[in-house]
Parts: C-alpha cells; structure tokens; sequence
C-alpha cells in the first residue's frame, strides 16, 4: 500500500493481506491522523473505516511499548471487537504491538488481569470500558489514541456520558472519530472532545465508478443507435 513514510513492517503486512492500493479514505486522512490532529472522518459503510483505524494506530504505536494501554478503541458490540482484534492480527503481524479486546459478556476479572500484564491496544464496548475505568481495570495516562468507532449507533445507545468520563480522564491524546454519518449528537459530542478537529467527508470511490461506467454504456447505447440509424438510411437508398 502507498502511502507517505508508512512503517515497512505494516506495508508487508498489508500487501500480504491483498491491500496493495489505498483508497480514497485511507489516502486523505493518512497524513493528518499521523500528525496527532482530533479528526472525524465521516464515510458510507464497507468503505474501510475499521482498516483505516487499524493501519493508523499501528503506524503511530509501531512496537511494543508500556504496561498501560496506548490506544483505546471504543466499538459497538462484541462482534466489532472480535473484527478489529482480527484486523489488528493480520496488520501486526510483523509487530510486536500488544492487542486485547474487552466486551460486555466477558469475564471482569479476568480481563483486568490481562490488562496488567501489559497490552498496547485495547478494544471495548461502551459498557464495558465504563465499568473497568469505574474499577481501575485500565490506566489512561500513557493513552496516545481515543477512537470511537461507529459513532452513530453508539450514541444512539446514549452512551456519550460513559465516553466523556473516559475522555475528560485524559490529559492529552489524539482523539478521532469515525461514522457513516454526521448527525447532531456526534457535532455536540466532538465540541466537547475534540480540539480544533479536522473533517473528513469520504465519497464512496464505487458509486462515483458507477457513475462513470453508467454514463459511458449510455454514450455506447446512442452511438449504436446512431449507427443503427445510419444503416438503415443505408439500405433505404
């Protein structure tokens, strides 16, 4: 994948993986989320928002650090947190970055436990991370990432106050936000987060490809008719 001084174990690993060619996401947010500038990102759904979260805490975090958490990246559901684990898997696999997700059905205990062996990464549900913030379960002094992911069906949840007590815990972070769409809550939201943060607003490369092809089998279509045309004025004479 092409992208400006991207880490060479991550380009590897991404290649290996079949992504050759960034898209349009990954290709304008790269250099400002590598800057450490607050940004939403805003983009339709399977344009690659969860591999663009992904590539950029790898490229910012690289190898194995501290005891505490770097990254902290706030999903949905359980699924979410067993696709980014997986991601984060493929993407790191020539790092020694340490990755743990935190979901509502698992154990408190043991989680907490895991966490103070060391991980670089964690990955949680709202509740979840609420509830071991609540406890002491993880420490945010070293964090260097706040990511919300999936914003929307998140604080449709009205989870924003269990958001907020992590993020006002935190002295300084980068702190990004990912959606399918810009609503109300997700503005009143970034006002209270994020410092002078940057927009994105990603158009979908497929429906522009869509519209391209659409307008050139409609030119071929005239054209055939045109010459339809023309043969018949032939056979006419």
């Amino acid at each position: 994948m092409k992208l400006k001084k991207i880490n060479e174990k991550l380009q590897e690993a991404l290649i290996e993986n079949g992504l050759i060619e960034a898209n349009t996401m990954q290709k304008e947010t790269f250099s400002t989320l590598k800057s450490g500038a607050d940004c939403i990102i805003i983009a339709d759904k399977g344009s690659g928002k969860s591999t663009t979260i992904v590539l950029n805490v790898i490229q910012q975090l690289v190898r194995e650090g501290e005891e505490s958490p770097r990254a902290l990246v706030i999903v949905e559901d359980k699924a979410k947190v067993l696709e980014m684990e997986d991601l984060f898997e493929k993407f790191g696999k020539y790092t020694d970055l340490r990755v743990y997700g935190v979901h509502d059905k698992g154990d408190m205990e043991y989680d907490k436990n895991y966490i103070s062996t060391g991980i670089d990464v964690l990955i949680g549900t709202p509740n979840k991370l609420s509830d071991m913030f609540t406890t002491a379960g993880f420490n945010v002094n070293r964090l260097k990432m706040l990511i919300l992911d999936d914003a929307d069906p998140i604080l449709k949840l009205r989870h924003e106050t269990k958001i907020m007590r992590i993020s006002n815990s935190i002295t300084k972070t980068q702190r990004i936000i990912f959606s399918d769409l810009l609503t109300e809550r997700i503005e009143i939201l970034a006002d209270k987060m994020l410092v002078e943060p940057f927009l994105f607003e990603i158009e979908e490369e497929e429906d522009e490809e869509e519209d391209e092809d659409a307008e050139e089998q409609e030119t071929a279509t005239e054209t055939e008719e045109l010459e339809g045309e023309n043969d018949e004025d032939g056979i006419k004479q």
